[in-house]
This record gives C-alpha cells, structure tokens and sequence, in this order.
C-alpha cells in the first residue's frame, strides 16, 4: 500500500475518544438516545437473535457507539439501576437541562441529582439511563474566569 492510498489512523468521522455503551436493548437503548438526546443513527449491524452488535449514534458532534452485550466477545451490560459508585458516566451539554432531564425521567431514567446551577457556570443534573448507564446533563449557563471558579470552589468547601 502506498503512502498516498494509506487511510488516516485517525478516521475524520470520530472523536479521539467515542464511548461504547454495553446494554440489553441495543434498540431501546437507541430510541431513548434519539428522543432525549436527538441522537441520530448512523449505522447499525445486527447481530443473532434480533440484537445490535454494533450501532453508531451521534449526539451534537460525538459519536457513541451501542452494543448488545455479547459472550463472543465478553461485554456485560450492567443493571438497569446503574452500578453503586460507578466510575465512569456520561457528560452531555443540551439547550435546556431542565426539559431534557424531565424528558429523560418521563422515559424511564432514573433521577439521581436534580439539575442545580454549579459554581463552574454549568447547570446540571446526574440520570441513570433505563439501560444502566449515568449521565450527566448540563447547561452551560455563565461564563466564570478560573479565578472566580477557585474562590467558589474554597467556598463551597468551606
């Protein structure tokens, strides 16, 4: 292959990061994505047994990718009720925090922390998807400088 007919290691359609979602109901998974989120489907191939082995949706300008669990290939999706202290969530900006949690609640999330304004200019909320996965949802809704950051962050913390 020559260096002119060698593909980017880095395709153009994806983020350095795109995170994989491990579910039961790859489908479901992505019809909620599509009305909380407007996410659109950019491909799917099925897998056995009417499951999604692997669908790529795009929510703004980022790629998730969505998957039924698989013993081929050793994903477990975790309980609809999320797990205890999970170390990994979601981090998603919306237009409206407030209309999209409600939505998101309406649909089955699981609400964990309503929205609140935040000392970092966001105003966000934490869900539990009916799939198990968390999210955070937020609106940016003030700019503040680093420096007023820090001083509300020594004030919250006391």
């Amino acid at each position: 292959m020559s260096e002119q007919t060698k593909p980017n290691p880095i395709p153009d359609r994806y983020r350095r990061i795109t995170p994989c979602l491990i579910v039961e109901g790859a489908g479901k998974a992505i019809d909620f994505y599509r009305e909380v989120f407007g996410a659109t489907e950019r491909m799917r191939f099925d897998g056995p047994g009417g499951s999604v082995a692997h669908a790529e949706i795009e929510i703004g300008d980022s790629v998730v990718i969505v998957e039924d669990a698989s013993p081929y290939l050793g994903t477990s999706a975790p309980p609809a009720g999320g797990l205890a202290g999970t170390p990994v969530f979601q981090f998603v900006y919306v237009a409206d925090v407030d209309a999209t949690v409600a939505l998101a609640v309406e649909r089955g999330a699981r609400l964990k922390r309503a929205p609140a304004d935040q000392f970092y200019g966001d105003r966000d909320a934490f869900v539990i998807d009916p799939f198990g996965h968390g999210w955070t949802i937020a609106s940016h809704v003030e700019d503040v400088s680093m420096e007023e950051m820090g001083r509300r962050m020594s004030e919250m913390q006391g």
